[in-house]
C-alpha cells in the first residue's frame, strides 16, 4: 500500500502538471476595455458646458434661451460617466464560485477545470447550514460526476502496475476488479466523511479558503483543516468527521470486499498463497491514504483559486478614476 500511495501521489502531481497546461491553450485574450472612447468625448464635451456656464450667468441678451438645451447635450456624454463601475463584473466572477452551485451554500468549480471542487469556497465568512439533505445531495453530485470515472481507472491502473491487492491477479479481470475497489473505496468514504459523520456531529463538510497571507501560513491553514473544521454554527470544532468518517470508510471497505487469503497460480508457482487483507493494519493503512490525499486536496484547494486567475488571466485590475487620462 506505500509503494501504491507513492503512486497516487504521482498521479496528483502529474495531473497539477498537465491539466493547466492543456487549459491555457483554451484561454482567449480579454477583451480590451472600451472605457477611454467615452472618457474622451467627456472631456472634449467639459469645456462647451463650462462656456455656456457663463454666459448663462452674465445674462447678456434674453436670445440665450437655449441654454436650457445645453444641459441636455452635456447630459449625452455624461451617461457613460455612469459605466466606470464596469469592473464590477469581475468581482461577481471571483464571487461566484461561493453561490453558483447545484446546491445552496456549495460552488460550481472544478479542480484544473477538471475535478469536481463542489464543496470548496473562496471566502471566510459562514454561510448559513446546510441541511442534511443538501449535504447529501452535494456529496452525490461531486462523488458520481462524469470525470470520477475515468479518474477511478487511473487509479485502477496505477494499482495494478504497483500489483497492489495481489489477490486479484492481473489482467482485465483483475483491472476491472481493482475499478470496483477503487470506485468503492472512493464512494464511501466520500460519504462517511462529508454525509454521515458531517451530518450526525453537525458539522461543515465544505473547505473555506483563506486566500490571503504567506505561501507558509496558506499551507499550514490547509494541512490543519484535516483536523479543524466548522460546526454548522460557525464554531471551531475537532474535523471528527475526516478522522472517524475516513476511518469508518477503510474498515466497511476492508472487511466487506477487499480480498481475503487465496491461492494464486503465477508463473512458477502454481499455489502462490496470498495472505488476507481483511486485518486491521490494512484497515490502518487504507485509512492513512485516504487521511493523506485528502490533505494533498486540501492543499490543492487553497491554492487552485489563484492558479485559475493567473490561468484565465482574471487579475483584478484598480479601476481608473472617471476622466481620468493618466493610467
Amino acid at each position: 500500500m506505500r509503494i501504491e500511495f507513492r503512486m497516487k501521489l504521482l498521479s496528483c502531481l502529474v495531473l497539477i502538471a498537465v491539466l493547466p497546461l492543456a487549459c491555457i491553450a483554451q484561454d482567449s485574450a480579454p477583451a480590451a476595455p472600451n472605457s477611454p472612447a467615452p472618457t474622451q468625448s467627456q472631456n472634449s464635451a467639459q469645456p462647451p458646458a463650462a462656456q455656456t456656464a457663463p454666459q448663462s450667468s452674465a445674462g447678456n441678451a434674453p436670445t440665450q434661451s437655449p441654454a436650457p438645451s445645453a444641459p441636455q447635450t452635456s447630459t449625452s456624454p455624461t451617461q457613460p460617466q455612469s459605466n466606470p463601475p464596469a469592473p464590477q463584473p469581475q468581482d461577481k466572477d471571483k464571487a461566484t464560485p461561493q453561490t453558483s452551485g447545484k446546491v445552496a451554500g456549495t460552488s460550481n468549480d472544478r479542480l484544473f477545470y477538471a475535478l469536481p471542487n463542489f464543496l470548496t469556497l473562496e471566502t471566510q465568512q459562514q454561510l448559513p447550514p446546510m441541511t442534511v439533505g443538501q449535504k447529501f445531495k452535494a456529496v452525490a453530485l461531486g462523488t458520481f460526476d462524469y470525470v470520477q470515472y475515468p479518474w477511478w481507472g487511473i487509479l485502477a491502473a496505477i494499482s495494478q502496475a504497483t500489483d497492489g491487492h495481489p489477490a486479484y491477479g492481473q489482467g482485465w479481470e483483475g483491472y476491472g476488479k481493482r475499478y470496483g475497489t477503487t470506485a468503492a473505496d472512493s464512494i464511501i468514504e466520500n460519504f462517511m466523511v462529508s454525509g454521515v459523520f458531517a451530518s450526525m456531529l453537525r458539522q461543515d463538510p465544505r473547505y473555506y479558503q483563506l486566500g490571503q497571507g504567506s505561501f507558509f501560513k496558506r499551507t499550514g491553514y490547509s494541512v490543519s483543516r484535516i483536523f479543524v473544521t466548522r460546526s454548522d454554527a460557525g464554531n471551531k470544532r475537532f474535523n471528527f468527521s475526516e478522522i472517524f468518517g475516513a476511518g469508518t470508510a477503510a474498515a466497511i471497505s476492508t472487511y466487506s470486499y477487499h480480498p481475503g487469503s487465496t491461492y494464486l497460480s503465477v508463473p512458477g508457482n502454481p499455489h502462490k498463497f496470498i495472505a488476507s487483507e481483511k486485518t486491521f493494519p490494512n484497515v490502518a493503512s487504507t485509512w492513512g491514504t485516504q487521511v493523506g490525499l485528502d490533505t494533498i486536496t486540501f492543499e490543492i484547494k487553497e491554492f487552485w483559486p489563484d492558479i485559475r486567475r493567473k490561468i484565465s488571466k482574471k487579475h483584478p485590475a484598480p479601476a481608473p478614476a472617471p476622466g481620468a487620462s493618466g493610467f
